[in-house]
């Protein structure tokens, strides 16, 4: 037997076993590369993709740190009522205030939200601290939420101010609420950015193709309602299409459920 041919085999044989695991080897590695580059596109990409434009900018470096605020209901009282008009307290404890102007508003045929609260935010007390909301022509009412620190309070029953707009399209009368802040929760907390908020409701499935994301803007919703008090969270607006609103806790980036009577945060 020949054994320097039968050791030359061996070592040809195990040579090619080897490059051809090195060649599976590399060929794996690429495709794994490939696949973590799918894995990560951004989400700009993503939304690229879904044809879905962001027409809002924000630096990117910015730092926004926010604190949960405790409130409680104002509970109004008759020596508070103003004189140059008919007030009175709502039934109950007194956490509403009902007004009637003395002169009427007319509204323009083109309603101009600037101009309504410039004429009328003199006429109800703190008027300074609430910002528009909505018109709402069915209703034939004018809402505005309060705000805190220059943030609005979204969708809080005991933070609104709503105007009554009567047949001749001239505003008569009012309802008001409002929170008293008590105190600051804990250390200030960093909060997530828009677009990571964006990016939640994106994974949520909650952002249609072709859809506009026209402005984010912060601002608390009700975390806990307690019998005398609550407790607010940073949160972000996101407005799409310029019309539709979506909310996510600032802190947490769930996405919360807001309607004018409660808020819901859902996993």
């Amino acid at each position: 037997m020949d054994w320097s041919k039968i050791k030359t085999i061996f070592i040809i044989s195990f040579l090619i076993l080897d490059i051809y695991l090195a060649y599976q080897f590399i060929n794996t590695r690429s495709e794994a590369k490939n696949y973590e580059f799918i894995k990560e596109v951004s989400l700009e990409e993503k939304l690229k993709n879904d044809d879905i434009d962001i027409e809002f900018s924000t630096p990117s470096d910015t730092i926004m740190k926010e604190r949960y605020v405790s409130v409680r209901p104002k509970i109004f009282v008759k020596d508070e009522l103003l004189s140059n008009q008919t007030q009175q307290l709502g039934l109950g404890d007194g956490a509403v205030l009902r007004g009637k102007l003395d002169k009427p508003i007319e509204l323009n045929e083109k309603f101009n939200p600037e101009e309504f609260t410039a004429a009328v935010m003199n006429e109800v007390q703190s008027g300074e601290e609430y910002r528009f909301w909505k018109k709402d022509d069915e209703e034939n009412t004018i809402t505005y939420f309060q705000q805190y620190k220059g943030k609005p309070i979204y969708h809080n029953l005991n933070g609104k101010l709503t105007f009554f707009i009567n047949d001749q399209n001239e505003v008569i009368s009012y309802e008001q609420t409002y929170l008293e802040p008590t105190e600051e929760l804990m250390e200030e907390e960093e909060v997530i950015t828009p677009m990571e908020a964006i990016e939640t409701l994106y994974k949520k499935g909650l952002l249609s193709p072709k859809s506009k994301i026209t402005k984010a803007e912060l601002g608390y919703s009700t975390l806990v309602q307690l019998t005398a008090s609550q407790v607010l969270a940073p949160t972000w607006r996101i407005l799409v299409n310029g019309e539709g609103n979506l909310f996510v806790h600032a802190f947490e980036g769930q996405v919360i459920q807001l309607n004018s009577e409660e808020s819901e945060v859902t996993e």
